[in-house]
């Protein structure tokens, strides 16, 4: 996969954002190469998991980046994980997590993902969310809108949906907070959730971004390249990602740790 080079302006968006599909899916490539095989788990030294996956899919991400935008800071989970943090200069940078889930990757369940976002004025304004077991891609556009495509299927557009009179869907992590904890968040703020669904990763954004359910509450620690691209696509398809104080989530705040935050649709509140 060749990238021209380019200055230190910005490819326009839809060439951007196909870009950064394909490095995407080369990025899948080789997480589901390993995944195949017997995968050997490490600690960071925050004791959160690593395999061979996370640094195979993150370089192929950080040489397509530098290829494609050369002057573009990156923000990328492992290299930071590794005392290599960039300094921001105020200008786009982007924002990576080459395999967001790992829990679930260890686990082998199929969820997890791909995450590539840019930013630009503390905003995502692209993300691309990949889930290589199941080949599922999500893409956020900010004026451009969302699209999903299955395999090698088309691409269709997604939106959020109304909220349902009878009550919410609401998704939560599969591996972090407790339900104990959602319960009282939703009889707190007076929302009528009918319907729990577990789920790992990014995919919580997307599920919302499609209309599959309409909010998700995190009160549990995340770092910011866990949630741009997912927040990319989540407000291109129509939703909005706010902090419990009800500002909007941005991101360049080293050491790039989010507070708590609910990702919805509009009528969801």
């Amino acid at each position: 996969m060749e990238f021209t080079r380019v200055s230190t302006a910005l490819p326009p968006r839809p060439s951007l954002r196909d870009a950064c599909t394909e490095l995407a899916e080369a990025a899948a490539r080789e997480i589901m190469r390993i995944y195949a095989g017997d995968v050997v788990v490490q600690d960071k030294a925050d004791k959160s998991p690593l395999t061979e996956a996370d640094g195979a899919a993150e370089a192929v991400i950080l040489a397509g980046l530098r290829k494609l935008t050369p002057d573009t800071v990156i923000i990328a989970e492992e290299e930071v994980a590794q005392g290599r943090v960039p300094t921001l200069n105020g200008r786009p940078f982007w924002l990576v997590d080459p395999l967001d889930g790992t829990k679930e990757f260890i686990k082998r369940n199929g969820e997890f993902t791909v995450n590539i976002a840019l930013i630009e004025d503390g905003r995502p304004t692209l993300g691309i969310v990949l889930a290589p077991a199941t080949g599922t891609l999500w893409r956020g556009t900010a004026g451009l809108g969302a699209d999903k495509r299955i395999g090698d299927g088309e691409f269709q557009p997604i939106t959020t949906r109304t909220a349902p009179a009878d009550g919410l869907t609401a998704v939560g992590s599969r591996s972090h907070g407790s339900g104990d904890d959602l319960d009282r968040w939703f009889r707190d703020n007076n929302l009528n959730v009918t319907n729990l669904v577990p789920a790992g990763s990014s995919l919580k954004f997307c599920l919302v971004a499609e209309g599959k359910a309409d909010v998700y509450p995190r009160l549990a620690p995340t770092c910011e390249w866990d949630t741009a691209a997912g927040q990319a696509v989540l407000e291109a398809a129509g939703g909005e990602v706010v902090t419990v104080d009800n500002r909007p989530l941005t991101y360049g705040h080293p050491p790039f740790l989010n507070p708590h935050f609910i990702a919805r649709s509009k009528t969801a509140r």
